[in-house]
């Protein structure tokens, strides 16, 4: 759950002469529909805009994040937001390029709808006069029959160019091809837009650049039926050092939820991030201002060992999506992990995600060390592994192994060990009875 504190807390950055400017600087602009025309509205006025999304997994995942960032980046700006979630168009998905979704059941959407809404609900506002409004599609959706869709709103999209949409045409050259059902998907986006055009006046959508065709279905429909225009900001994909961007899809997802992605894994996520990338998301991801984050890139230049970047991502984002104290147990299971803390002062929940991020093993007291070195890879052999007893270079839980002939005697919390070679190569023990 996002730190409320946290986000109390931010402010738009008095650097820039406007948001527009501000989000053009932090890399956030990846398209956009008329962009003197956004500019003007934004650093000079008061809109509605919305961002939807899809309940297609349990929890919104680090491309959601960005969205929900700039959503809230906007709303600080003066502007109201609209978070919508997808109780409609999450029992259909948007097309994946490669193959056809599998359908969820109502039941499950309908789960994952309130666990989105909690989960986007704590990055908002909902007091004040921009405060936040959360929709669901599957309130104008579902009373609509399949006559009505396709005389108010089918009528107005011609096939040829629903076929041109990047998305569709990558379907459509795949062996499993497309079927009508995720076609159709781009056209109740765009209903999405017009109705909450209607509804709420809302003149902007926010997504990301890999849905301009579904994002331009809105507008294009608006301008059709209501002869108005409105607009689209598409935000750039943030990708591994793979190039591959970051999601369920991916099989990469870091999720927001900590029960699917521990603080601690998030936080690792972070602090490994590389030194080409870190800038970069540090403008994205955190509320620091731009003098703070061209300090950090100053020493990432001068210091690049000191990773003060990375730490500073990892410690802000972390606070944000979880909690200061989620943060400091991650940086304190760190610390300890590698001989530079105290192991027993960590709770089972961080213990036991750190290990799980680790090359590990499950073994029973008793066990020979040498024998566990081998099992867990830090050594070759069990003679590898009686030779770094014997050069000083075994730890267990911090302590060091002296005999070669030693055994796993003890275990944090009654269920955990961890096992170290050298300064920086760990394996964790889960201890069975």
């Amino acid at each position: 759950m996002a730190s409320k504190q946290v986000l109390e807390s931010q402010s738009n950055d008095p650097s820039f002469p406007g948001i527009w400017e501000e989000l053009k600087w932090r890399g956030l602009v990846a398209l956009s529909t008329d962009e003197d025309e956004l500019r003007k509205l934004l650093n000079t006025g008061s809109i509605v805009y919305y961002c939807g999304f899809d309940p297609t997994a349990p929890s919104l995942h680090l491309g959601n994040l960005v969205q929900l960032l700039v959503m809230r980046r906007l709303q600080l700006a003066g502007h109201s937001p609209i978070a919508l979630i997808g109780g409609a168009t999450g029992l259909i998905g948007d097309p994946k390029p490669t193959a056809e979704r599998t359908l969820n059941t109502k039941e499950t959407v309908a789960s994952w709808v309130e666990k989105l809404e909690g989960q986007a609900r704590a990055f908002l506002s909902f007091d004040g006069k921009n405060a936040a409004r959360m929709a669901n599609n599957l309130d104008w959706t579902e009373p609509l029959s399949s006559i009505d869709f396709l005389r108010n709103i089918g009528k107005h999209y011609r096939v040829g160019k629903m076929l041109s949409k990047d998305a569709v045409s990558a379907r459509l050259n795949s062996e499993a091809g497309i079927s009508f059902t995720e076609f159709s998907y781009q056209i109740l986006q765009g209903m999405d837009f017009l109705e909450l055009l209607r509804r709420y006046n809302c003149v902007m959508q926010v997504g990301g650049s890999d849905q301009w065709g579904n994002l331009t279905s809105g507008t294009d429909l608006i301008h059709k039926v209501e002869g108005k225009s409105a607009h689209i900001l598409a935000t750039p994909l943030i990708t591994d050092s793979e190039g591959k961007k970051f999601g369920k899809s991916e099989g990469n997802a870091i999720w927001l939820d900590a029960e699917l992605t521990s603080p601690y894994a998030f936080y690792q996520f972070w602090l490994n991030v590389e030194d080409a990338n870190v800038i970069n998301l540090l403008k994205v991801f955190t509320f620091l201002s731009k003098e703070e984050i061209e300090n950090l890139e100053k020493q990432l230049a001068t210091e690049p060992q000191l990773r003060a970047a990375q730490k500073r991502l990892a410690l802000e984002v972390t606070t944000l999506v979880h909690s200061a104290e989620s943060a400091q147990a991650a940086i304190d299971a760190s610390a300890a992990l590698f001989g530079q803390g105290d192991l027993a002062t960590l709770d089972r929940e961080t213990l036991h995600a750190a290990l799980t991020e680790l090359p590990n093993v499950k073994a029973k007291l008793g066990q020979s060390i040498v024998d566990l070195l081998v099992a867990a890879g830090l050594v070759a052999s069990n003679s590898a592994g009686r030779r770094a007893i014997a050069e000083g270079g075994v730890y267990l839980n911090n302590l060091k192994v002296e005999d070669e002939l030693a055994q796993l005697d003890s275990a944090l919390l009654g269920e955990f060990a961890v096992l170290r070679r050298g300064k920086k190569t760990l394996a964790g023990i889960f201890i069975e009875k």
